[in-house]
């Protein structure tokens, strides 16, 4: 299944499958205008903005955000949030990775775990660089997966594996290249910083998560066949009983926001 399809079928139910709340975002905003010492007319830039998460609080604070998606049902998600579309924001459905904009455009381009999933990350990057402004911040974030998380797939990926010809390590989209970042914009003299800019419990039952796996809400549900899927997803159910004792089992960690800021010298 492509990309695109995948993030079609899951938009609906993105939100409630990712570990990012409303009120963690409205902080997380709260840093990022700090970090870019936002005026009022500071314009905002998203690629693969999804259904909103990262930057409501920004659109709904007044600032200029746009925001690119190649699904158009996830942005469908992102206005039914704001009842609407106001003003100050603009959504378009396109390839996130090919920016339709002029040169210096916005004052800030944020990016949240996604460079990785475009076919050329340094064209992409440098299409970054052409939209800033002079004096522009390019913020690199990702959510760091909560621990129990990431380990409880690990558990369904291991399983998932044996019926399949994909190993239990697979990458996400196209992680498995040497994605540098920090080298790209270093080499052009950008300032960088690094910054935690917020640190939460997530917390959930094992149900819960084996739900989430029921309604196929990740990239790595996708990798097999329907059949090998259900035979997996048995066996892992079965497994959480023995490992967790119960599907009433409540697992918790911490999740953080990263950000990696990157300001031309």
């Amino acid at each position: 299944m492509s990309q695109f399809n995948y993030y079609d079928n899951i938009a609906s139910i993105y939100d409630q499958t990712r570990w990012m709340s409303e009120s963690v975002a409205e902080e997380v905003a709260d840093h990022i205008l700090e970090l870019v010492n936002a005026k009022p007319d500071t314009s905002f830039l998203e690629p693969g903005v999804g259904t909103g998460l990262n930057v409501i609080p920004l659109a709904k604070r007044g600032y200029s955000v746009t925001g690119i998606d190649i699904s158009q049902e996830m942005l469908d998600q992102f206005s039914n949030k704001l009842k609407g579309i106001p003003q100050n924001l603009t959504l378009i459905q396109a390839d996130a990775s090919q920016l339709p904009f002029p040169d210096h455009s916005f004052d800030v381009v944020l990016t949240v775990h996604m460079v990785h999933t475009v076919s050329d990350w340094q064209r992409f990057l440098d299409e970054i660089e052409r939209v800033l402004k002079p004096g522009g911040f390019y913020l690199n974030a990702q959510w760091i997966t909560p621990p129990a998380r990431m380990a409880f797939e690990y558990y369904f990926k291991a399983i998932l594996a044996k019926g399949t010809n994909t190993p239990a390590s697979s990458p996400r989209h196209t992680g498995n290249r040497e994605i540098s970042v920090g080298d790209y914009f270093g080499k052009k003299e950008y300032r960088s910083n690094y910054a935690v800019a917020k640190k939460w419990l997530v917390s959930n039952t094992v149900e819960e998560l084996l739900g989430f796996l029921k309604v196929r809400a990740y990239g790595l549900c996708w990798r097999s066949s329907d059949e090998e899927f259900e035979q997996a997803l048995n066996e892992f159910e079965a497994f959480c009983l023995r490992h967790y004792g119960s599907l009433t089992t409540e697992i918790s960690s911490e999740a953080q926001f990263e950000i990696w800021t990157y300001q031309i010298s």
